[in-house]
């Protein structure tokens, strides 16, 4: 009977510890700082976009996943909710219009709505892949 007990107060212990190592390295691992962090790779917006539409796979692998910078003329500001996304309307599709949507981080909506369609940008975000119909950025910003 003591060795049941002694091998239950050991898997405890060592139940216990786990669960600390996993909170401490894996649940409150930092958050990346998308504004902050290397930029990737350089691309415009409509090379971005042809890329995808003309082989996925191939544009997956280079830009899914990593930070980039987006430059192109943008074609107007959408407000959903609290986020603000910049278009860069590069098609027309089945379903209307086709192209690059970045989601700007919150600290960018105030700027973002000053600048005036048409214009010449750089964006850097999190590039996320491609929805059949745009080529999606997240955690976007502007420049300083």
């Amino acid at each position: 009977m003591k060795k049941w007990m002694l091998i239950l107060i050991t898997l405890i212990i060592l139940g216990v510890i786990a669960a600390f190592l996993i909170y401490k390295y894996i649940y409150n691992k930092p958050h990346t700082d998308y504004v902050k962090a290397k930029t990737d790779v350089s691309v415009h917006a409509a090379d971005l976009f042809n890329a995808y539409v003309s082989d996925q796979a191939s544009a997956d692998a280079t830009y899914t996943g990593k930070v980039l910078e987006v430059k192109g003329a943008f074609t107007r500001i959408e407000q959903a909710d609290s986020l603000t996304i910049v278009v860069f309307v590069l098609g027309e599709g089945l379903f209307g219009d086709e192209g690059v949507r970045v989601t700007l981080l919150p600290a960018y909506s105030d700027k973002a709505s000053q600048l005036e369609p048409g214009s010449e940008i750089t964006l850097k975000g999190y590039c996320t892949g491609f929805n059949d119909t745009d080529v999606v950025l997240e955690k976007g910003s502007l420049p300083e």
